[in-house]
C-alpha cells in the first residue's frame, strides 16, 4: 500500500468522525448556517434591501425573502458582472460559475472565497466516507480520471468565469494532481470529440483506479477505448474498481456501462451544481445521498405541489418527511438566498437525512393533467428493463404528442438503444404498464381513453450525440432533458437524425 493510500485512512476516521457529530442533530448545524450567513451578508445590499437585521429566525428568512430563480435574482447578478463589491456577499466572488439554462440563457453563477470549501470538501469527503466504511483505499495510489469541462477561465469584471468542472479542477489536492489525468492541456481541449481521442491516448496505457463523470461522457469513454483495444474496460485497467458519478441517475446507464466495464465496480453518487455541493452518497448498501447540512447551505423545502401556489409553506430540514417530493430551496454563503434550483428531492430517511434526486422542477410532462416527473419514467424504464434483459440503453427522453385531428394522443419514449427490445411492441407494453403504476393521473388517462398506450421511437445509440453537438453541448457536464412538456427537444432529436 503507497503512502497516500496509507494517510488516508486516519483522515477519513477523523472527518467521518466529526461528520457523526452534526448527523446526530442536523437541525442545530442548520441553525448555525443560518446565523452565520445571514450575520455575513446584513451590511450587502441583498441585505439591506432584505432588512437582516431584522432577520432572526428561518420564518423571518422566509418573510424577508421570496423564493426566486436566477432570472428574478439577474439585477443582483448583473451588478456583480459590472464589477460592484459587496451586492450578495460581502466583497466580490472568488469565481462566476458559467452554466446554460434553458430559460435565462447564460447564468453566472457566484463563488465565494467562503463558498469554494463546499464544493471541494463535499468531493473530498465522499471519498473519504468510501475509504473509512470499505478500507479500501489503494485507488490513491493509481491513476485518476475526472472527465470534466475545461480549466481555462475567462474574465468577467476581473472575475476568472469559466464551467464548474474546470474551476474545482484549479483545486484539485496538490498530493492528487501527480495521479490527475487527463493533463492540463488535453483538458483545455474545447472540441470534446478531440479532448475524448486525446484523453483516451494518455490513458489506455496507465494503471487507472477511479473514473469519475457524468455516465453518458464516461460510457462514450469506454466506447472508445473497446473500439481502440477490442477489449473489455476491466482488461484494458484491471485495478479500475471505483467509479464517481453525478448529475444524472445512474440506473438507465447502469447495464450498458458495467456490461462495457465486464465485472462490478464500486461506485459513489454525488449531487454536485453551481450552486453548490448538497449530497454524496455515504454507504455502499444505500444509494440514497446524505444531506450536508453543516457546509454553508441552509436549506428550505416547498412540496412540490404547493411550489407554485401564491405562498407555499417553506419548510426547513427538521419539519421534512420521508417520501414527499420537495423542491430545493438554499440561502448560501455564495450569496445565493432563497434561491430555487430547480431539483426536486425525496427523502428516504431521517437521522440521518438522506435523499435521492426525484427529477426537475420544469421538467415534466403535463400537456394532458398527469404530470409526470423524472423519477417516475426512470423508474418505469428501470422495471421494463428488467423484464427485457436484453435491452441496453444509451439515452432517452419523454414528450408528448398532442392529436391535433389525425389520431390518439400519447407520451412519445425517444431510445436510444444500444442493444434494443426482441419485441418492441411489449416493451412499449411495459413500459405503459410500470408509468401506470407509478403516476394515478396517468393511469387514469390511458383507463379513461383521453390517452393512448405511449410508443417507443427507436434511435441510434449515438443519436443524442449528433443532437447535443449540433447544439455545442457534447460532452463535459451537459446533460439531456429526462422528459419536455412540449416537443422542442423530441423534434430537435428527429429532425438531427435526418440531417
Amino acid at each position: 500500500m503507497g503512502i497516500k493510500a496509507l494517510l488516508s485512512k486516519p483522515m477519513a476516521a477523523w472527518v467521518v468522525a466529526r461528520q457523526q457529530r452534526w448527523m446526530e442533530d442536523p437541525a442545530q448545524a442548520q441553525q448555525q448556517v443560518f446565523a452565520s450567513i445571514v450575520r455575513a451578508a446584513a451590511s450587502t445590499a441583498f441585505g439591506k434591501d432584505h432588512y437582516f437585521k431584522d432577520v432572526q429566525t428561518p420564518q423571518d428568512l422566509a418573510q424577508a425573502v421570496p423564493v426566486r430563480d436566477y432570472e428574478a435574482l439577474r439585477p443582483y447578478f448583473d451588478r456583480l458582472k459590472a464589477g460592484e463589491r459587496d451586492v450578495l456577499w460581502p466583497g466580490l466572488p472568488l469565481y462566476f460559475a458559467k452554466t446554460s439554462g434553458t430559460t435565462s440563457g447564460t447564468k453566472y453563477i457566484p463563488i465565494t472565497q467562503a463558498s469554494i470549501p463546499n464544493h471541494i470538501n463535499g468531493a473530498k469527503n465522499a471519498l473519504l466516507n468510501y475509504i473509512q466504511e470499505t478500507g479500501r483505499s489503494q485507488f490513491l495510489d493509481g491513476k485518476l480520471i475526472f472527465l470534466s469541462g475545461s480549466p481555462v477561465l475567462e474574465e468577467v469584471a476581473g472575475i476568472h468565469t469559466g464551467r464548474l468542472s474546470g474551476i474545482v479542477n484549479h483545486h484539485v489536492p496538490g498530493y492528487l494532481r501527480t495521479n490527475q489525468l487527463p493533463s492540463y492541456q488535453t483538458n483545455c481541449i474545447e472540441d470534446w470529440e478531440t479532448k475524448l481521442d486525446a484523453i483516451v491516448n494518455e490513458t489506455i496505457d496507465q494503471r487507472m483506479t477511479l473514473i469519475s463523470g457524468i455516465p453518458p461522457w464516461v460510457q462514450m469513454y469506454f466506447d472508445k477505448i473497446m473500439s481502440r483495444t477490442g477489449k473489455q474496460i476491466k482488461d484494458v485497467f484491471p485495478d479500475f474498481n471505483l467509479f464517481v458519478y453525478g448529475g444524472v441517475n445512474f440506473a438507465p446507464y447502469k447495464t450498458k456501462l458495467l456490461d462495457s466495464i465486464g465485472r462490478q465496480v464500486d461506485s459513489i453518487e454525488t449531487f454536485p451544481a453551481s450552486e453548490g455541493f448538497f449530497a454524496f452518497q455515504n454507504r455502499q448498501e444505500d444509494p440514497s445521498l446524505l444531506l450536508l447540512a453543516d457546509s454553508g447551505i441552509f436549506y428550505e423545502f416547498i412540496a412540490v405541489e404547493e411550489f407554485y401556489q401564491p405562498n407555499p409553506r417553506r419548510l426547513t430540514l427538521a419539519e421534512v418527511k420521508t417520501g414527499v417530493n420537495y423542491a430545493l430551496i438554499i440561502s448560501s454563503n455564495a450569496g445565493l438566498w432563497g434561491y430555487s434550483i430547480g431539483d426536486t428531492v425525496k427523502f428516504t430517511s431521517l437521522f440521518p437525512h438522506k435523499l435521492v434526486v426525484s427529477g426537475r422542477l420544469k421538467h415534466f410532462i403535463s400537456a394532458f393533467g398527469e404530470h409526470v416527473i423524472g423519477e417516475e419514467v426512470e423508474g418505469a424504464l428501470q422495471d421494463a428493463m428488467a423484464e427485457f434483459p436484453e435491452v441496453a440503453v444509451t439515452e432517452f427522453t419523454v414528450a408528448p404528442y398532442v392529436d391535433q385531428g389525425n389520431g390518439p394522443s400519447y407520451h412519445e419514449w425517444l431510445i436510444a438503444f444500444d442493444s434494443p427490445p426482441h419485441d418492441l411492441e411489449r416493451f412499449a407494453k411495459s413500459l405503459n404498464w410500470h408509468l401506470r403504476k407509478r403516476n394515478t393521473y396517468y393511469d387514469d388517462l390511458i383507463s379513461g381513453n383521453i390517452l393512448a398506450t405511449l410508443k417507443v421511437t427507436p434511435l441510434p445509440p449515438n443519436a443524442f450525440q449528433q443532437y447535443m453537438k449540433r447544439q455545442g453541448k457534447l460532452g463535459g457536464q451537459n446533460k439531456v432533458p429526462r422528459l419536455s412538456n412540449d416537443r422542442t427537444l423530441a423534434n430537435g432529436l428527429l429532425e438531427a437524425l435526418q440531417v
